[in-house]
């Protein structure tokens, strides 16, 4: 399918439809400049299942995080709809769709695609169900894949900075084989939501190189070999084989036309381009035009997802991965991340302010994350006298340890919640900065950094990044930039473009150095950062310990989280 992207008496749309962690959004964006039309939210019915299962009301175990694949589904049905009735087009003129999802996120699957929690046998069974990208109860497993990694000198392990997570795709199946061996022994397909959703608007299964590369340790043209798998366990040695093997689809390329049955569905021409699936972090970085190399992504929510697109490849400790092609062909893609952020901010504000704050921020028709900012902002760098780990769900780099928890230092009886809150800020802000001092420690370096998400809304928490950083911080100029950067990617798979950089050039947005530190506030920043990094270093090393005997102490209780 050929389309004329610039013909303006006959302008062509696409739909980029962003899969998050507690909602799905769908952008109607015009082919010819980029413009988003019209744009819709469908939250999860089911948001994030981590206390008890749907229906059974079977209680989860501590650090489960599971979804439910109906709420995917229904962002096709009702989120698309509704953008494309937003935009005002005529849904005929709509040529492609893509897709991108949150990863690790993962299911168990029968060979026609059909969820193994779909079944009614298995609905009861939590190892059935799709597990979240911050589900972290396969730390176990996890250890013993990066043991048995060095231990056997696997080439692969340093392609992901020395550490396989717990959040990733074998953890997470190993978990499940020597849990319930009986729903492995029925997974016909372990595949990644990104891959599913594609599965169901195509009717045909396709595998994409970005989750294959990142989350499922496919490097030099393979998976790892039988033989490490069956020392890992016996009944895991085919496990690449029969659940993953599929060939691997390029990132904007057409994994197959929209069936008669999405069609009906989204309302959407039959037999349009769907593009290969995509990670949300990743396919924001044409959105951002922040492809190029030594050019840092930070994708800001719930967690942060930092991409970075270097000419070489280098080991970085901590890295979540480095894949070739892996964000835009011909260089190659970085990854790394904080596992919590804006879970963080939002933990607090539910659990940590006392009723007063969030009053006032109704009379005053703000959020309390707004009152907090605004009480925060005049305070002088340290002014708060506390230093905060941001850990509250673990740590995905560069210690890739989600036995980790959050730590809050210098709290006094005259601390408030504002002062609190901003050292929270403060925290992802010297988390993100370790990441960067990794990979430039490593040789690759970091010429420019760009911010993208939810997050970036927040100009006390932007001006805290710019100011830790001491670089200029760029701001994805849409505020769906992951679905923008879908449509992107859509556009590519339905041929209006010949590249995922040609088409970002002409579609992608961003406000250059909107926030420029202050060197005044960045010298009281880097004495902060040096307590943090000693905070880091010692709970993060050598005494570790204290942070894992705390949690398996909780766990070993068997104590439901109170509410």
């Amino acid at each position: 399918m050929s389309v004329n992207a610039n013909n303006p008496s006959r302008p062509s749309y696409v739909l980029g439809i962003d899969y998050g962690t507690l909602s799905g959004r769908a952008v109607v964006v015009r082919v010819s400049d980029g413009a988003e039309m019209g744009s819709a939210v469908h939250a999860y019915t089911h948001a994030v299942i981590d206390d008890r299962l749907p229906g059974t009301g079977a209680p989860l175990p501590p650090d489960w995080a599971l979804q439910h694949p109906g709420d995917w589904l229904d962002v096709i049905r009702r989120a698309v709809p509704e953008a494309v009735a937003a935009a005002g087009i005529d849904p005929a003129a709509v040529i492609g769709i893509g897709t991108d999802f949150t990863a690790s996120t993962c299911l168990p699957a029968r060979a026609d695609g059909t969820p193994l929690c779909l079944l009614p046998e298995l609905a009861s069974r939590p190892h059935a169900w799709p597990k979240l990208w911050k589900h972290h109860a396969a730390q176990s497993q996890a250890d013993r894949i990066n043991a048995l990694a060095h231990e056997r000198g696997e080439d692969w392990i340093a392609r992901y900075g020395g550490l396989i997570s717990s959040e990733w795709q074998y953890a997470k199946a190993l978990q499940v084989l020597e849990e319930d061996p009986d729903t492995y022994r029925r997974t016909d397909r372990w595949i990644e939501a990104a891959d599913w959703i594609v599965w169901q608007l195509t009717g045909v299964e396709t595998r994409n190189t970005c989750t294959a590369g990142y989350k499922g340790i496919h490097q030099n043209g393979g998976y790892p070999a039988t033989g490490y798998l069956a020392t890992l366990n016996p009944g895991f040695a085919d496990f690449a084989q029969t659940r993953l093997e599929h060939p691997l689809s390029p990132l904007g390329g057409r994994a197959g036309g929209l069936t008669a049955a999405a069609a009906a569905w989204t309302g959407l021409p039959e037999g349009i381009a769907v593009a290969v699936g995509n990670v949300d972090a990743h396919v924001t970085a044409p959105a951002a035009r922040s492809a190029g190399a030594g050019e840092l992504l930070a994708v800001m929510g719930t967690s942060t997802c930092h991409i970075l697109n270097g000419e070489k490849v280098a080991e970085v400790p901590g890295m979540c991965g480095v894949v070739d092609g892996g964000v835009v062909d011909g260089l190659w893609g970085y990854e790394a991340g904080q596992s919590g952020v804006g879970d963080i901010f939002g933990w607090f504000v539910e659990h940590g302010v006392p009723p007063v704050y969030h009053a006032q921020a109704a009379a005053e028709d703000i959020s309390v994350h707004e009152l907090l900012s605004r009480l925060a902002a005049d305070q002088p760098v340290g002014g708060h006298g506390l230093v905060a780990l941001d850990w509250w769900n673990g740590n995905r780099s560069v210690l890739v340890d989600h036995r980790l928890s959050g730590v809050l230092v210098g709290a006094t009886l005259s601390t408030r919640p504002p002062e609190i809150y901003r050292a929270l800020l403060e925290s992802t802000a010297f988390g993100t900065r370790v990441i960067v001092e990794a990979f430039e420690n490593a040789g690759v370096p970091v010429t420019r950094f760009t911010a993208a998400g939810g997050l970036t809304k927040n100009p006390l928490l932007m001006q805290i990044y710019a100011d830790v950083l001491r670089r200029p911080l760029s701001v994805a100029a849409s505020e769906q930039a992951p679905a923008l950067g879908s449509a992107i990617h859509a556009a590519v798979a339905a041929g209006a473009y010949g590249s995922v950089l040609a088409a970002a050039e002409v579609m992608g947005r961003v406000h250059e150095d909107q926030y420029l530190p202050d060197t005044a506030r960045a010298d009281a920043y880097d004495r902060l950062f040096a307590e943090y990094r000693a905070l880091h270093d010692l709970l993060g090393g050598e005494h570790k310990g204290v942070l894992h005997r705390l949690r398996e102490l909780r766990n070993e209780t068997g104590t439901p989280v109170a509410n």
